[in-house]
């Protein structure tokens, strides 16, 4: 059968990716093709437009893009229809996917959403459109299920994949070994995750690095984002002998790592799997956040907090993110005690909290597989 995956980030590319080495799995003669990233391209996807071209961030970046954007439906719309996909897979990314839903039942295709939007955090409107345009939504956020209830729509929850990704990573990489390969075998290390796209790095990652003078016995490393130039970390770190970079080795940061900053979304879940006690930090521009401040309806901007429903640990947002605050909140974690252990301690109640039986990529693809199984033979 045939499958069209959408994913517009990195995330959604690493969920894409072994979502799709689950369903070649169940589906021997599947064929899929799809807009994502290298993860999903080494997976088994064609892919024919990489992510690093969709990526706008905030509102005012929306609005100045915005014949792009459009440029970039029509051209999504004329690939499906070219492929003739039994299925389309949507995978978050919701200011595109939602409308591409439409576009697509409306086409007669069948719709399946994997990793809902985050429609409880803001527009819960939008579940007008959910209900009348996909026919299967997956989720992994135990949350969602009680949400998506309130609303009278059944969805699949098969609990979070980051869970299972990391499980078997620890499980094959010790510490040790990790420190080795990467070359910091007396260092002692803070990660920094600045995030997926150049415009918010550009913004977070210099008021992060001006902790760094406070802190001369650690390694300051930097998890690089996918397919972004050395050059333009270069010249944003230069100056710093105890700052460097490194490229698709995230999990081998966080795992031997004592400390990390992180920009919010999902790397600040798998931090926190990772048992790294972590300050999320974000800023945005002054017009996104502002709009996004009276929209936005959680208590919280990190998946930790949000899961737990209690601010575990710290989030220095727009103005509070500062030089100061960082060096504050970096050196009470640093120096251990109970801040450090209370932190320890609720991520078991995550790891918790998110435990499934099963492997929620194998979950998600049978969803998949039985959907566009169902709709063929009827």
């Amino acid at each position: 059968m045939r499958y069209y995956f959408i994913a517009g980030e990195a995330s959604g590319d690493l969920h894409g990716s072994n979502l799709a080495k689950a369903l070649l799995e169940k589906d021997n003669e599947a064929v899929i093709q799809g807009w994502g990233g290298d993860l999903m391209r080494d997976a088994g996807v064609t892919i024919t437009k990489h992510y690093k071209e969709l990526a706008f961030m905030g509102f005012a970046e929306v609005v100045k893009n915005i014949r792009t954007i459009f440029k970039n439906f029509r051209l999504c719309k004329e690939d499906i229809a070219q492929f003739k996909p039994d299925t389309i897979v949507l995978i978050d990314y919701p200011g595109f996917n939602l409308r591409m839903a439409k576009w697509a039942k409306e086409q007669g295709y069948k719709v399946v959403y994997y990793i809902s939007p985050q429609i409880w955090a803001w527009k819960e409107s939008r579940i007008h459109s959910i209900k009348k345009y996909v026919d299967k939504m997956i989720v992994i956020l135990p949350f969602e299920k009680d949400f998506y209830k309130k609303h009278n729509y059944e969805v699949h929850y098969v609990g979070h994949p980051l869970l299972k990704l990391i499980n078997v990573f620890k499980e094959k990489n010790s510490p040790a070994e990790v420190m080795r390969e990467l070359g910091f075998t007396d260092s002692k290390i803070i990660a920094l995750l600045p995030g997926s796209r150049k415009q918010e790095i550009s913004i977070k990652l210099p008021i992060m690095l001006g902790a760094v003078k406070h802190f001369p016995n650690y390694q300051f490393v930097i998890a690089k984002a996918p397919g972004t130039d050395e050059s333009f970390y270069k010249d944003i770190i230069s100056g710093y002998s105890n700052v460097s970079t490194l490229e698709n080795k995230t999990y081998q940061l966080l795992s031997v790592a004592e400390a990390a900053l992180v920009t919010s979304g999902t790397a600040t879940l798998e931090t926190a799997l990772f048992k790294v006690p972590e300050i999320i930090c974000y800023k945005g521009g002054n017009i996104s956040y502002q709009l996004a401040k009276r929209l936005i309806k959680i208590k919280y901007i990190g998946l930790v907090n949000l899961i737990l429903d209690r601010p575990l640990v710290k989030e220095l947002i727009q103005h509070e993110l500062n030089e100061e605050s960082i060096i504050k909140e970096l050196s009470t974690i640093l120096a251990g005690g109970s801040n450090r252990a209370s932190i320890m301690d609720g991520y078991e109640d995550l790891q918790n909290v998110l435990q499934s039986t099963e492997n929620a990529s194998t979950l998600a693809a049978a969803i998949v597989y039985k959907t566009t199984l169902f709709s063929q033979k009827f």
